[in-house]
């Protein structure tokens, strides 16, 4: 996907370059593989898996992965990830926010309508506690088509329906998570 968004001319357009970034670096292999084995420290870390419809996706959601996440970031990193989508499966997307929080992470659930997939829910995290953003940074706000600070607003506040429900922590040996998924979506 990473290749495509450079060539395909559609994609090209939407992301105008960005992963070119001399700031962005790029990792395409088994995240959890990688992790155990790098000794770099990340200031933002933006991650957006499949969703955990089996095992060898379910162990990238786990506590022993985000620990090991936890051990790669600087005090003041922010972590940003996809989190599947609370509407459709409200216990695997609670899932993935409690076990950031049990593996160490202060994590401030968000949702926004992503047009191919509807409701969609993500979590911005750190290691250290932090304010929910409330205004878009002063060096992006001129630049944003589709946000501004009163959406930016919006996607923190969940609604009733989307509201947090009693789960298990995912762990490797229990992998909770996927069974969440399958029974709210159905398996992949």
């Amino acid at each position: 996907m990473t290749a495509l968004s450079e060539w395909f001319p559609p994609l090209a357009k939407l992301n105008s370059g960005a992963l070119k970034d001399s700031r962005v670096t790029i990792v395409n292999a088994d995240a959890m593989i990688w992790l155990e084995s790098v000794n770099e420290q990340f200031d933002l870390v933006l991650i957006d898996f499949s969703d955990p419809n089996s095992f060898s996706l379910g162990k990238l959601y786990t506590t022993r992965f985000y620990r090991l996440l936890r051990d790669r970031v600087g005090s003041d990193a922010r972590i940003c990830i996809q989190c599947t989508s609370p509407f459709l499966s409200r216990k695997a997307y609670w899932c993935i926010v409690r076990t950031m929080e049990a593996a160490g992470f202060h994590v401030r659930p968000f949702h926004a309508a992503v047009p191919s997939f509807g409701d969609w829910g993500f979590a911005l995290a750190s290691p250290v506690p932090f304010e929910t953003p409330r205004r878009i940074s002063g060096n992006l706000s001129g630049g944003l088509r589709f946000l501004n600070d009163e959406m930016l607003l919006s996607m923190f506040n969940l609604p009733t329906d989307l509201a947090p429900v009693d789960v298990e922590i995912n762990r490797l040996d229990n992998q909770v998570l996927v069974r969440y998924y399958e029974s709210d979506v159905g398996a992949g």
